[in-house]
């Protein structure tokens, strides 16, 4: 597996896991609106900075855009790349208790996107796909 996108795999399972341990507390989970019909929770928000700190780790140059928290621009050589998070996508579902949400994480580089990363954390499903090296689901490639 290319190192990026074993990079955002492991950011991925982190937040996945703090998503899927929030399940059951629903009912305690602060949820504000940000538009109408578009929701932020706390775990959303967490998840984020657990992605956006492992990245950072990984690869401190790089630029980092957040759903929530927005652009973190990159320095030097990392401006070339550019890291897309969506911490929970799918919150209205996620605070409804409905079972379809996951953790989204994209890697361009210089424009093109060259690796990503979906996660279900219900599911246990995980979706990778690398430019010029196909998708698998669970490390089994998905043939289309």
């Amino acid at each position: 597996m290319q190192p990026m996108l074993n990079i955002a795999l492991r950011a991925a399972r982190s937040a996945s896991e703090l998503i899927f341990r929030s399940i059951e507390r629903l009912d305690t989970i602060k949820v504000d609106e940000k538009e109408a019909k578009d929701y932020v929770t706390e775990i959303d928000r967490a998840a984020e900075l657990s992605i956006i700190t492992a990245l950072r780790k990984a690869y401190p140059t790089h630029g980092i855009l957040g759903e929530e928290s927005g652009m973190h621009e990159g320095s030097g050589e990392g401006t070339d790349y550019l890291w897309i998070i969506d911490p929970l996508d799918g919150t209205t579902n996620f605070v409804r208790g409905i079972p379809h949400f996951a953790v989204s994480i994209a890697c361009k580089y210089r424009g093109r996107l060259e690796h990503a990363v979906i996660l279900d954390p219900v599911r246990q499903e995980e979706f990778t796909a690398s430019r010029g090296r196909g998708a698998a689901l669970n490390g089994r490639r998905l043939r289309v």
